[in-house]
């Protein structure tokens, strides 16, 4: 049915003008680019779309340019290297990103379709291409990566606000009491927001110090500030009486008090106090809900310290707190961790305290900061920390002369 018949048959006058077009005129100045050129590359045709965008007359193309030389530098490259085998073995490319280089010099960004046409024998006579104007998708992925490099810049700037606020909650080093090593340590779980475990190491006079380590439970600035409120509550506190299961109630009333508000906050703790012992040190240390320290002693035996029935603090108006006293011989080094250590995943799952525990022995004998090396050193080799991780360590010395660390 020709186009007269067509008309004749009732169909739209748009959809007849359609069919009247001269063919050549849709090809000419179709919405995109066509050209066809030999199999060496030599342009044979091309439309006044794509004449118009690269700034050419068709007398300066047709049978006197290839069209890898309308590619930049990078795009020759590459099409001669990629494209044109690729083309030459399937007989086809289909959307592929490239530069088209224009008379005053601009690059158009273009996405090429390419197919080889065959002749009779079976070879390649003629490549047909389709190009279409890629300039606003290219304006798109600029203005992504705009957005991004902004946001990593952001979060940078929040990395490092976090980790100024992190090192706030912590001591900026462990003091070394006469004849003690001591170490500590601080594994954020996420850069990006604020931890709630803290740890430090104090001296309450008559040669007695007073320690702890803890976890304040969720993250984020409210973590943070129960952390900070945590920290100088239990130092205050040993101000007027150390013992540690006084100190941990006085914490307990602190925290108690935000108890129905919605952003209340309790942790677990661990705060005990070393006095001299002869040649050694006793630890007096109560538990309020928190992992039990290891002990690791010099005749090369590691064992958790438990103050079993100590309860969570900041949950119960009147906790239930024990306490127990050992004794640190020469040798000897008290480990405190947050769970964030057990609960660490590996290849097989969690890790667990038995693993824990298990690894400490193999330690033993080992002074404060060789242990403490040997714990950051676990901590890297496993799969995910899902919590922040604290570490402590406070050993006697055999030779009666301490050494400290700063807290990383």
């Amino acid at each position: 049915m020709d186009a007269v018949s067509s008309r004749g048959n009732g169909d739209s006058p748009e959809l007849a003008a359609l069919m009247g077009d001269d063919i050549d005129e849709l090809y000419d100045h179709a919405p995109c680019g066509n050209l066809a050129t030999r199999p060496d590359g030599t342009i044979t045709q091309i439309n006044s779309t794509l004449l118009g965008w690269l700034g050419h007359t068709r007398a300066e193309l047709v049978g006197r340019r290839r069209f890898r030389e309308l590619l930049t530098v990078g795009g020759q490259v590459y099409y001669e290297t990629h494209l044109s085998p690729l083309l030459r073995m399937s007989g086809e490319i289909n959307g592929i990103a490239l530069e088209l280089r224009a008379a005053d010099g601009t690059r158009l960004p273009v996405l090429v379709t390419a197919a080889t046409r065959t002749g009779p024998d079976g070879e390649p006579v003629a490549v047909r291409m389709t190009v279409f104007d890629a300039r606003e998708r290219r304006a798109y992925e600029q203005e992504l990566l705009r957005a991004r490099r902004d946001a990593e810049g952001d979060r940078e700037r929040l990395r490092g606000l976090v980790a100024g606020l992190q090192r706030s909650l912590l001591p900026a080093s462990l003091p070394t009491p006469p004849g003690l090593h001591t170490a500590g340590h601080y594994r954020m779980a996420s850069a990006d927001e604020v931890g709630g475990d803290f740890y430090d190491l104090f001296p309450l006079g008559a040669g007695r110090w007073g320690f702890f380590l803890g976890d304040v439970c969720g993250k984020g600035v409210e973590a943070a500030a129960v952390t900070a409120a945590a920290r100088y509550t239990l130092r205050a506190a040993a101000v007027y009486d150390p013992t540690p299961e006084a100190v941990l109630r006085n914490l307990n009333s602190v925290l108690y008090q935000e108890y129905r508000d919605q952003a209340h906050r309790h942790c677990t703790v661990v705060f005990g106090v070393l006095t001299p012992d002869g040649d050694g040190w006793s630890a007096t240390i109560a538990g309020g809900g928190h992992p039990p320290p290891l002990l690791v002693r010099a005749d090369g035996t590691a064992a958790y310290q438990h103050t079993t029935g100590g309860t969570l603090i900041g949950i119960l108006a009147e906790p239930r707190l024990v306490s127990r006293t050992l004794r640190l011989a020469p040798g000897d080094t008290l480990v405190l961790y947050s769970d964030g250590l057990t609960e660490a995943r590996t290849a097989e799952g969690r890790y667990g305290s038995d693993a824990l525990e298990a690894f400490a022995r193999k330690l033993a004998p080992a002074p404060a900061p060789q242990l403490m090396a040997a714990f950051v050193e676990l901590l890297g080799t496993f799969a995910v920390l899902d919590d922040d991780v604290a570490l402590m360590t406070v050993g006697v010395a055999r030779d009666g002369v301490g050494t400290g660390d700063a807290a990383p």
